[in-house]
């Protein structure tokens, strides 16, 4: 049985994609997420086999969410569900780490096909998208162009032991509780550390925290 997760702000198109998937012997939608955010939450819980992602997502895109599941070394193939075949999508959903790209106009022939060969451990890539881009990137020839304009920053500040701690939880979406339990700590401490963190890396929210600890180089 392949256990998959739905990750999509629309309800209707997930709810499309789970008719579909469900209709077949094998294949089994055990749960969803409408942001990048809730789909790693949901993977942690739940073990799939497959996440199938849209790009396009508030709080978290999926290119993002399928990057931080490999840094993670989260044990899920993902598989891009997008509208655009793009150089730039396609690009960047296989520097995240993306095993699949498949385009929301598919025939439910292909989706079949895409899910069952992402789960078992290949690659799928829509046929719109340009094999000569693929075969590049496959055979890890393409150069990253964004890896290689990013200027990383040298920290302006120092962070305590303790304030990396609560930055390495953070990241991993844990709430204040969690990282109270962790570290034996209580609620408030933790509660002060993040606001420090915050504040030092003058930060709004959690994916502009995850945006600048990148920048410094702190993960």
């Amino acid at each position: 049985m392949i256990n998959v997760v739905l990750a999509d702000d629309h309800v209707l198109v997930r709810d499309g994609i789970k008719a579909l998937l469900e209709d077949q012997t094998g294949i089994m939608v055990i749960d969803e997420a409408s942001n990048g955010k809730e789909a790693l939450e949901v993977i942690s819980k739940n073990k799939p086999h497959v996440l199938i992602i849209d790009i396009r997502m508030p709080e978290m895109n999926g290119i993002d969410a399928v990057a931080e599941i490999n840094r993670r070394k989260m044990d899920v193939k993902t598989l891009m569900l997008s509208m655009h075949d793009s150089e730039e999508y396609v690009v960047k959903s296989i520097q995240a780490g993306a095993d699949g790209y498949l385009l929301k106009g598919a025939s439910k022939e292909e989706f079949l096909k895409a899910v069952n060969k992402v789960a078992a451990g290949g690659k799928y890539f829509t046929g719109d998208v340009s094999s000569i881009i693929m075969n590049n990137f496959v055979n890890g020839n393409t150069t990253k162009a964004e890896e290689s304009k990013t200027v990383i920053k040298e920290l302006p500040f120092q962070l305590t032991k303790r304030e990396k701690q609560i930055l390495a939880l953070v990241l991993e979406l844990k709430n204040n509780k969690d990282i109270a339990e962790e570290l034996s700590i209580s609620k408030r401490t933790a509660e002060v550390h993040r606001f420090n963190l915050m504040k030092k890396l003058e930060a709004k929210n959690l994916q502009e925290l995850t945006n600048k600890a990148k920048e410094y180089r702190l993960i």
